[in-house]
């Protein structure tokens, strides 16, 4: 088997399916027999369809999992108070990736909604380029999220956009089960 050249993978864009998309990896992966941690950096919602999933493939035989380390979508204009709580929470999120990189837990790391992370000021563009300067050379990672940074598309070695070209709420019809968590 030919030695692996860990990637940095980012699903951006404002589309539906970043997170979606990252799951499908999630289980080739696993099924490849690969070891894979996700971390979700925005939600906090604990009976979506992926963490069941994740907590299904894990009890039958490990190698995967999944943390939620937000504290749901921020509000617009949200006080000072609001924002330090976000802010703490995606730090822990960020000091959780560094501790699978340090101790190579994982042959693909996901962070998922890490951009909207960085886009609503919860973490910098250094901050994560500092966590991306960690990675071990054969791990792969993969950031999702709308709008990700210039500077951390720079450092990707894939990057795919989803754009938005239909989507049943510009219609009022609200998030449904199983499509969009």
């Amino acid at each position: 088997m030919a030695e692996r050249h860990g990637l940095v993978l980012i699903h951006t864009g404002d589309g539906k399916g970043k997170t979606t998309a990252a799951m499908g990896l999630a289980v080739r992966a696993w099924g490849a027999g690969l070891r894979v941690h996700i971390i979700q950096f925005i939600k906090n919602r604990k009976s979506t369809g992926e963490m069941k999933a994740i907590k299904i493939l894990a009890a039958a035989e490990g190698r995967i999992a999944i943390e939620q380390c937000g504290h749901g979508f921020t509000r617009r204009g949200a006080g000072a108070q609001d924002k330090k709580a976000h802010r703490e929470a995606a730090l822990a999120g960020l000091e959780r990736v560094k501790s699978i990189m340090k101790n190579g837990e994982a042959d693909l790391l996901i962070m998922d909604e890490i951009n909207y992370a960085v886009k609503f000021g919860l973490l910098t563009i250094d901050e994560v380029l500092a966590v991306l300067d960690m990675r071990p050379s054969d791990m792969h990672v993969l950031l999702t999220g709308r709008d990700a940074a210039p500077e951390i598309v720079a450092r990707a070695d894939l990057v795919t956009e989803m754009k938005l070209i239909k989507h049943p709420y510009e219609q009022g019809i609200p998030a449904q089960l199983g499509i969009e968590f």
